[in-house]
């Protein structure tokens, strides 16, 4: 049986000048996650916005807020992340020395944990831990920076994840568009990030393409 589709806009996309009704309007238009994407300058160039930014928009929603952690040894914002609100949190198994440490220091606030692959790390990476993780993500693009090219070799990664665990939840960040999506999906993925194509246009149709 095949997994629910699940569409998760990414903030960084969206206008800061109007972030509320951003949030509302894709919320009212079927999205059921929001991907929030955290940057620190260091495992990634940019920087973003961080707890209190989360916390102020966390009243305003009911969307999953599915915190993505772009930083140099996460364990330093987990608990700021969970205070403010996060339902799932994903680090990078890349960014942090300890990584079933980080793993449970989340599970240890009760929310669910997710773990991000960039492109060139191998699924070997987290085959002993999988057992303790709900979502892996698996960047198809190198992280940091919107509107980069979809990685078409990242497919192969999706396929394989899939056919060792039929049941993780398989998170795709970067480049995902109404073409990319069928290929993603096709090869097992079931939540799909999306920001540049998302946020241009008309929120209600992307939304139900992507899906």
């Amino acid at each position: 049986m095949s997994k629910k589709i699940i569409v998760a806009p990414s903030l960084l996309a969206a206008d800061f000048s109007k972030l509320r009704e951003e949030i509302q309007e894709v919320e009212s238009h079927g999205a059921e996650y929001l991907h929030l994407d955290v940057m620190d300058g260091n495992f990634v160039p940019n920087i973003s916005f961080g707890a209190p930014v989360i916390s102020s928009i966390r009243k305003h929603s009911n969307l999953v807020f599915d915190v993505h952690l772009m930083v140099e040894n996460p364990d330093r914002f987990i608990k700021d992340i969970a205070d403010a609100g996060a339902d799932v949190i994903t680090v990078h198994a890349e960014a942090t020395k300890h990584l079933n440490r980080t793993i449970q220091l989340i599970k240890s606030y009760g929310k669910k944990v997710g773990v991000a692959l960039n492109p060139s790390t191998p699924l070997d990476f987290i085959k002993y831990d999988l057992k303790d993780i709900d979502m892996v993500l698996i960047m198809t693009v190198n992280p940091g920076f919107g509107g980069q090219a979809f990685i078409e070799g990242m497919l192969q990664k999706i396929k394989d994840l899939r056919s060792i665990d039929p049941n993780i939840d398989i998170q795709v960040d970067g480049g995902i568009n109404d073409k990319t999506s069928k290929l993603v999906k096709e090869a097992g993925a079931n939540i799909l990030v999306a920001g540049s194509y998302l946020f241009k246009g008309d929120y209600k149709q992307k939304i139900e393409s992507l899906r």
